[in-house]
């Protein structure tokens, strides 16, 4: 669910847009450390933030879906702090370099709006840091199926009624986790036997939504809010 722009919000993000990028799954979208990196739109499909050590250990940031605004941390240093790869095929929007200061100056309201993503996304990285840090296995993995389940189940008319697509390896949750991959397949199995969701065909359902979020300690009534799309 997405709010609406105005039509003049509307033609000012079309005059920044240069045009449209499509990657299959699994290329990079920014390199760690790219000097010229540029801002994006994720318009349909799936990608991952990451940072990688020196010997090819992998941390994935954050998960990113349809709507979710990409580089702004770039245009903060000289150089890209971490990578950014799709997960599936994926379309993007491009923007000019210099939009993030046009679009502060030819509309507010826009403006802010790339301020309530950026902060969206700094919410998404605590609850991940939270997860990493306090949470036991059972605990982040079930935090992770329900974040992504209603995130993904806002794109869709059903509301995930027919449960939403799940492109995640369980390496990817590994990584994403900071678990073993064999830690990462006990508890998912555990979960399954507990009847709490079901993974099948690429598509993630949630059989008890209730109980999977009394076990990550998530509460609210679990609806993600209406957010901007630029």
């Amino acid at each position: 669910m997405f709010f609406e722009n105005t039509v003049k919000d509307i033609e000012v993000v079309q005059s920044l847009k240069q045009r449209q990028l499509s990657l299959p799954a699994g290329e990079m979208l920014i390199l760690e450390g790219q000097h010229d990196a540029r801002l994006f739109t994720l318009l349909q499909g799936w990608a991952f933030r990451f940072k990688t050590l020196s010997d090819g250990r992998r941390q994935i940031l954050s998960f990113l879906l349809a709507g979710d605004f990409i580089g702004v941390q770039q245009k903060m240093a000289d150089v890209a702090a971490h990578g950014v790869a799709t997960l599936t095929d994926a379309v993007f929007c491009v923007f000019q370099r210099d939009s993030l200061w046009e679009l502060h100056r030819q509309s507010p309201k826009l403006g802010f709006d790339i301020t309530w993503l950026t902060a969206h996304e700094e919410s998404v990285v605590d609850d991940s840091l939270l997860s990493v840090g306090r949470r036991n296995a059972e605990e982040r993995i079930a935090a992770l199926l329900i974040v992504l389940f209603k995130r993904a189940a806002m794109l869709q008319a059903d509301g995930g009624a027919a449960g939403v697509p799940f492109p995640l390896t369980q390496q990817h949750m590994a990584d994403g986790l900071g678990l073993s991959l064999v830690h990462t397949n006990k508890t998912l199995r555990k979960l399954e036997r507990l009847g709490l969701h079901r993974i099948d065909d690429g598509r993630l359902h949630m059989l008890n939504g209730k109980a999977l979020a009394r076990l990550a300690d998530l509460f609210g009534d679990g609806r993600p809010a209406p957010r901007p799309l630029v």
